[in-house]
């Protein structure tokens, strides 16, 4: 629905962004996921979530996004993907 699978998707980001578990509201060293910014032909830039760390593609390379998944909270609306495969 926010990202057809009928159309491209590129990677935006050159590095993942490190996400860490937070208890009591501060940080801790425990790593929770990565992230990684994609835009799709007709959509916005948008960010998701891998939970175990993934070998990036470089900056602009068609990429598949596997088993994406969207979550709305409120206005937001959040992904999450298993894994990144570059496409020709």
């Amino acid at each position: 629905m926010y990202v057809p699978s009928d159309v491209r998707s590129f990677s935006l980001s050159t590095e993942l962004i490190k996400q860490v578990k937070w208890i009591d509201g501060k940080p801790t060293n425990e790593v929770s996921g990565y992230q990684a910014w994609f835009v799709a032909e007709g959509t916005e830039p948008f960010k998701v979530k891998f939970s175990k760390k993934i070998n990036l593609p470089e900056m602009l390379s068609q990429v598949t996004l596997m088993n994406l998944e969207a979550c709305e909270v409120g206005s937001n609306v959040y992904f999450k993907a298993t894994g990144v495969e570059v496409t020709k």
